[in-house]
């Protein structure tokens, strides 16, 4: 398996620099050559940005329920991509909280979609919620989530903060799973609801210019390399390799659209 390096700041510097002539260059696109993720140029986010996470058990990441620093940000991948972000930029005083709950459907995000994502003022709100809401087809869960009661929630919720915060940047990660556990027992039907969900939310960052992060397409290539159990235990939660999978493409998408 490929040795992996921590980037050191100057490196993360150099590839944010990058990142940003990238995006200077796309300005030369056509319009039909655009995408929720083309490259433009990049936006200095402000010093003490607040950046939020909010989602299901995979944000959640075992959190920490009060203000311990030791132990808020949980133990997944917002753990990682905040500790980064911290660590090379502390000039900068961001402001990282996480607001993810084990067992959240959208519907959930929803009723405490006030105290847990308005009342922070986040600039940039990341958002990963969809498997509960699948699961909750396949197993009948109650209450059942459609896909068409997941697409109309969400958006509701992105129309919602945007009106409050008309400069606030959607980082929308499509939900995921690979075909391991329970999932695999119920493969057929999870994947085809799973795939519509991820439709929903890749429509939704075209109408937001959100940034999108294509998660399901970095857990198959990832599995080109290791087994599925590797990458995600039990086809829904990632694994500490899984979780670090999901920060490093939420930087890379990230950093196109954001100066640190």
């Amino acid at each position: 398996m490929q040795n992996y390096k921590i980037m050191t700041n100057q490196s993360r510097r150099k590839f944010i620099g990058t990142a940003t002539a990238a995006g200077l260059a796309s300005c030369f696109l056509s319009a039909s050559e655009s995408s929720a993720n083309s490259f433009q140029a990049a936006k200095r986010l402000k010093n003490g940005a607040v950046i939020l996470f909010q989602g299901d058990s995979i944000t959640d990441g075992n959190r920490g329920r009060n203000e311990d620093p030791n132990h808020i940000m949980g133990h997944g991948y917002a753990f990682s991509i905040a500790s980064r972000i911290g660590a090379d930029f502390p000039e900068k005083n961001y402001k990282f909280y996480n607001r993810g709950i084990s067992g959240n459907k959208v519907t959930d995000l929803a009723s405490r979609w006030q105290s847990d994502t308005l009342d922070l003022k986040p600039d940039v709100l990341s958002m990963l919620v969809g498997v509960n809401d699948a699961a909750s087809v396949v197993t009948d869960w109650k209450p059942v989530v459609s896909v068409e009661k997941y697409g109309e929630t969400y958006e509701a919720l992105l129309e919602q903060t945007k009106a409050v915060f008309p400069d606030i940047l959607f980082v929308l990660c499509e939900p995921f799973i690979l075909k391991v556990g329970k999932v695999a027992e119920n493969w057929d039907i999870y994947h085809a609801d799973i795939d519509q969900r991820q439709a929903v939310v890749k429509k939704l960052a075209t109408k937001f210019n959100a940034v999108f992060v294509a998660s399901q397409e970095v857990f198959n290539k990832a599995c080109e390399k290791a087994a599925a159990e590797y990458w995600m235990w039990d086809g829904i939660h990632p694994t500490v390799a899984g979780h670090e999978l999901l920060a490093r493409e939420w930087l890379k998408q990230v950093e196109k659209r954001i100066s640190f």
